[in-house]
């Protein structure tokens, strides 16, 4: 009698065991990896999303969020084997936070920010998937990002590197710290008017240069001119100050669905007779960008 209990007893421990550490658990849970070796015996580090994966044989080998067993077609991938992999957003969480990736058919929690997704990839935030960004060259379509990785933009209908800043005003700038690849990307400047404007200018400076500054960011501008920060105007001399952008009207526009493109109007009182002025523009994290205005 005792034996059978023993018996009844170790079957029990045997289908808890299974309930946990089977291949049908329900958890979306990945460990982070670097290499095949972080992981357990029965998975691999997938070779882009860098999280552990489970290897099968067929469907019932994996768990309900990542039913499709099938070799991976990523690059670094070993075609011969393959992997649990996910389908829809729907089996991959119940609160809405996760997505499956249409780059890695892996469940991931969705992205907020460029930043979120690895080098070479960017954010939509509307749908919280990483896209695969276009590097320098490829075909782009519009201007800004576009499909471009984050810090490029598309020029002439081909992704491109941002200008390298070369004028006095960059070489004399101090706090080069300030600047960075995450923040708001100038991607070009034009000058808009240059006209004598006494009501706006002082009478030894009375010429109002406009300067149209066009910039993009993984996070949304503010909706207004007022709520705008960290935007500087740099002077040949090196030394920074918040450009003047008037709230009227027309002076501060934000498009996009998610507010990520802004032009924004900057004035410059110059004397009567100045043609031209060497400009320097920078959001803090982002690029400098010089700017050379005829008018």
């Amino acid at each position: 009698m005792q034996l059978r209990k023993m018996m009844v007893l170790f079957a029990a421990l045997g289908a808890v065991g299974l309930a946990v550490s089977g291949c049908g658990d329900d958890t979306n849970t990945s460990t982070t990896c670097t290499a095949n070796s972080d992981c357990a015996g029965t998975e691999i580090c997938h070779p882009t999303a860098k999280v552990c994966v489970a290897t099968c044989t067929g469907a019932s080998d994996c768990p309900d969020t990542a039913k499709n067993c099938a070799a991976l077609t990523v690059t670094g991938a070993d075609p011969s084997v393959k992997v649990c992999q996910c389908q829809t957003d729907a089996l991959c969480n119940k609160d809405g936070s996760q997505v499956c990736s249409n780059l890695d058919k892996v469940c991931a929690n969705k992205c907020t920010a460029d930043a979120d997704c690895g080098s070479g990839r960017t954010c939509d935030t509307a749908s919280g998937q990483c896209k695969a960004g276009s590097t320098t060259g490829d075909t782009c379509s519009g201007e800004g990002q576009a499909t471009c990785t984050y810090g490029s933009f598309c020029s002439s209908s081909k992704c491109a590197a941002v200008p390298a800043p070369t004028c006095d005003n960059f070489q004399n700038f101090s706090n080069k710290s300030d600047l960075g690849t995450t923040g708001p990307i100038i991607f070009k400047a034009a000058t808009t008017s240059a006209t004598t404007d006494t009501s706006f200018c002082s009478a030894s400076a009375p010429k109002r240069v406009k300067i149209t500054i066009s910039a993009y960011s993984n996070t949304p501008f503010p909706q207004t001119a007022a709520e705008l920060n960290g935007l500087f105007y740099v002077l040949v001399n090196g030394s920074k100050q918040a450009p003047s952008i008037s709230s009227s009207s027309g002076n501060y526009t934000v498009t996009g669905a998610n507010r990520e493109r802004a032009d924004i109007v900057a004035n410059l009182c110059v004397s009567a007779t100045s043609t031209t002025t060497s400009l320097g523009y920078y959001f803090t994290g982002g690029n400098f960008f010089c700017f050379q205005s005829a008018y």
